[in-house]
């Protein structure tokens, strides 16, 4: 687990650009590996919904950092993941870091939201003072063994407080050590211009799909996590489903080289193979 570790630490400090789509299991890792993607990230909102539940708060550590763990064996590229609050105080922090780097974790970001926490684009967001959230961070850093672990700190000010609060944490989660800063919420291309003029000196992650990811690196974000495969999975699942009940069939799964397609995705060749060697 600690080569993608490294090699998003490598591609940070060199200036490069990070693209990871939204996941939530190791089958869609799988596809961003395999049609080209350098990273993924494990979103909480995925992670949440594919157990049938609202991100609410619902999930806890041990939950998601499973989750982490079944995704970074499924891939050899870095799995950038949520995780939410830290799930508690500095304490909490200490242990979900290390259970995120135990897992495999290439990166993780924490966020000030108040516990139970909600989807960063939900309206009723609360933030914690800056005064707890500094001790989070702080402990954030000083947990990790691997000082290739990525640490990026996420505000959620910016529907409470506006910009200015938003900037005032975002630059003192930096200073209190984070790697990278994440402003969560940006709904317009007016925030997005804003958060590029306010924090472009500092090394930022992007969470939309308001610009196509070559625009964002040009506005300077270093990492950007792409929302949209979330919505085009459910809807490609919800349109199947809807075909299936009408019709009684799907046409586009009536190509046969769909299932072959599966099985190489999964290895199952090569599963069998190695199983055969242990054949009498």
């Amino acid at each position: 687990m600690a080569e993608p570790r490294r090699a998003l630490r490598q591609a940070l400090d060199a200036g490069e650009f990070v693209l990871a789509p939204f996941v939530y299991d190791g089958l869609q890792a799988k596809l961003a590996e395999a049609v080209g993607f350098d990273a993924v990230y494990m979103t909480g909102f995925g992670t949440a919904a594919a157990r049938g539940l609202p991100d609410l708060g619902l999930l806890g550590m041990r939950e998601m950092a499973d989750n982490v763990g079944a995704l970074a064996r499924a891939v050899s590229i870095p799995v950038i993941a949520d995780a939410d609050t830290g799930y508690g105080n500095a304490l909490n922090v200490i242990r979900t870091v290390q259970s995120y780097e135990d897992a495999g974790a290439a990166a993780l970001h924490i966020e000030d939201q108040v516990w139970p926490k909600r989807c960063g684009f939900m309206a009723g967001k609360q933030v914690i003072p800056d005064e707890e959230m500094l001790p989070k961070v702080r402990a954030a850093c000083e947990a990790r063994r691997d000082p290739d672990l990525v640490l990026i700190a996420r505000t959620d000010a910016l529907g409470v407080e506006g910009w200015d609060g938003a900037e005032r944490r975002a630059r003192a989660y930096r200073e209190a050590g984070a790697d990278v800063v994440f402003v969560d919420g940006i709904r317009t291309l007016e925030d997005l211009d804003a958060c590029g003029e306010r924090l472009g000196d500092l090394p930022l992650l992007y969470n939309g799909q308001l610009v196509r990811p070559d625009e964002a690196a040009r506005r300077g974000f270093r990492i950007h996590i792409h929302t949209a495969t979330l919505a085009v999975a459910f809807r490609a699942f919800r349109d199947a489903l809807d075909e299936l009940h009408e019709t009684g069939a799907i046409a586009s799964a009536e190509d046969p080289r769909t299932f072959g397609e599966l099985l190489e995705l999964l290895g199952v060749e090569q599963a069998l193979a190695r199983a055969k060697r242990y054949e009498d």
